[in-house]
């Protein structure tokens, strides 16, 4: 019996070269394609929402596959577990219906980006957020999260080789927030969070890299929103670190 599984995964990124399948090099998909068709006894190949590059991370990646097995999700599940390496986790393992697909189903992504801002290095944690050690202002920031709020043309936040025929994508929300009460980084850490239609490459990291500059007030919202419509990578901010960047979900109907 064939069956159409559906996977969450969570992961980090930090010693992969991303998501996508590589002859040379470790990813997430080559580790978990390797773990399936061995437990499965046949050649596997699972098909992510989207990719993510190297070093980056993940909370809620989807993914799915077709098996011809009778084995139940919650087996499979503790199955692939025990054999990938312990940065990857599969959350959830679901039969769904044959013409789900994690990719060209998805409605909406959400990715949340972590800046330590002091000027003290942070001994926990420190592989999951970009030190920023002069004070940014968060106020300056969030106006230019409204500018890009709504649909747009990002291609001045795209880097080349980027897999698509538009740069055209449609932002839901965006906001930067200060998180509180969270131990040992009280009043420390900073969190750029977006949902979009879709993603372009490195568009996350570019846009996080131009706001840290309207937030130490390198330029102004209004530079900002010049840069924004001149459709110019050249113009903007410098890549933000893998390290920081995080897919929190998938959204579907």
């Amino acid at each position: 019996m064939k069956l159409n599984f559906k996977l969450i995964i969570e992961y980090d990124g930090t010693l992969f070269f991303g998501w996508q399948r590589q002859k040379k090099e470790k990813t997430i998909q080559g580790e978990l394609e390797s773990a399936l068709s061995h437990i499965l006894n046949q050649k596997i190949h699972i098909r992510g929402s989207g990719r993510t590059d190297a070093g980056v991370h993940a909370l809620g990646q989807v993914a799915h596959f077709h098996a011809h097995t009778k084995m139940e999700p919650q087996v499979l599940k503790k199955g692939v577990n025990s054999l990938v390496k312990p940065s990857i986790v599969i959350r959830e393992c679901l039969v769904v219906d044959g013409t789900f697909h994690a990719q060209y189903q998805a409605i909406s992504k959400e990715y949340n980006y972590y800046i330590l801002n002091r000027p003290d290095p942070c001994a926990i944690g420190g592989a999951y957020m970009w030190q920023v050690k002069k004070s940014l202002d968060l106020d300056r920031m969030n106006q230019c999260c409204d500018l890009i709020t709504g649909v747009h043309d990002f291609k001045s936040f795209e880097n080349t080789g980027s897999p698509r025929t538009s740069s055209i994508r449609e932002v839901f929300f965006a906001v930067v927030e200060s998180i509180k009460n969270v131990q040992p980084l009280e009043n420390d850490l900073v969190v750029f969070k977006i949902s979009a239609s879709g993603f372009l490459k490195n568009m996350v990291r570019n846009l996080v890299g131009t706001l840290v500059d309207v937030g130490l007030k390198k330029i102004d919202p209004k530079e900002f929103e010049t840069i924004f419509m001149a459709r110019d990578r050249a113009l903007a901010g410098k890549t933000a670190p893998a390290k920081g960047l995080f897919l929190k979900q998938v959204n579907y109907l």
